[in-house]
């Protein structure tokens, strides 16, 4: 994703720095995204020069000066910039705007934010950075309530109710499809295409039978060296597994009652609809780069140059 330098004054410059990829967005006082770039300077990448990661950013798209910068993600992570205090989940997702975390420039002669995350106590522990910025631009766009998903390394699970969130489901199952696919014994065979409908939808009835997912995942190598399923089945198998895994679990929350909100790249995001298809659970998507433009436009009125 890259776009020219902005045509129209910019008012802020928001980006989504996770932990492999960065996204910038830049956007005028009504909220609307006037330029826009991506690259691979994650946080580990910029550590510990993340000043100096910022600037290079900003130089790409124009310098701007004295526009504010608001970030997202696990740039506010121990491994981040600033370590920024999780907000607890009573806090509404309305008053985000209310609790950006300043950094201090070196290099001055701008304001520099960073968004907190949320944190689930209670028996089940569970946080979040980055996703509450999307779930806050879904607010923007009218979507107060329901299941959200968040598909990606690590794939979130989000109840909210009236705009406050009421539970937090965090599944690993990016990088587990990852790691898999690179060390150990099912490595071998995860070399196909994930993307044969008929390997994925029969993953995501293994999941359905609900084995403990251990011995689930070891039927993959069982079914490929027994001559049940072709090798080239294998990773689309294991990717209907692991997100079926997170589908079987959402049957105990109810999620089947109303409709599933996705916010994800494309891609992904069509295995979680087809996966949704498959469980009976209504399902709509919502853009990412539009979700988190929406959330921008939120923290402008509150934010001065």
């Amino acid at each position: 994703m890259a776009n020219p330098a902005p045509t129209s004054s910019p008012r802020l410059i928001g980006i989504d720095w996770g932990t492999s990829n960065r996204r910038a967005y830049v956007v005028d006082a009504a909220g609307a995204c006037v330029a826009a770039h991506a690259d691979d300077v994650g946080t580990l990448a910029a550590r510990p020069g993340f000043a100096g990661a910022l600037h290079a950013l900003l130089a790409r798209i124009g310098g701007l000066d004295g526009v504010p910068v608001v970030a997202a993600g696990m740039i506010g992570s121990a491994q981040g910039w600033r370590e920024v205090p999780y907000l607890d989940t009573s806090v509404p997702l309305d008053a985000l705007p209310d609790h950006l975390f300043p950094v201090d420039d070196p290099r001055a002669g701008r304001r520099c934010l960073i968004v907190p995350g949320y944190v689930q106590r209670g028996p089940d522990v569970d946080v979040m950075r980055g996703e509450e910025t999307q779930l806050l631009g879904a607010l923007a766009l009218g979507r107060r309530d329901g299941w959200f998903v968040l598909p990606g390394t690590h794939s979130k699970w989000v109840r909210l109710e009236d705009g406050v969130i009421r539970r937090i489901a965090t599944f690993m199952t990016g990088e587990l499809f990852a790691t898999l696919s690179a060390h150990g014994t099912l490595a071998p065979l995860m070399g196909g295409e994930d993307d044969d409908d008929g390997a994925f939808v029969d993953g995501l009835d293994a999941a359905r039978r609900g084995a403990p997912l251990s011995h689930a995942l070891f039927g993959a190598r069982a079914r490929v060296v027994s001559g049940a399923m072709p090798a080239a089945q294998a990773r689309a198998w294991v990717s209907g597994l692991l997100i079926g895994t997170e589908f079987a679990a959402a049957r105990a929350w109810d999620v089947g009652t109303g409709t599933l909100t996705c916010i994800g790249a494309h891609a992904l995001g069509a295995r979680y609809a087809r996966a949704a298809s498959h469980a009976g659970v209504g399902f709509t998507a919502l853009d990412p780069d539009r979700v988190f433009c929406a959330a921008l436009a939120r923290f402008t009125d509150r934010i001065s140059p």
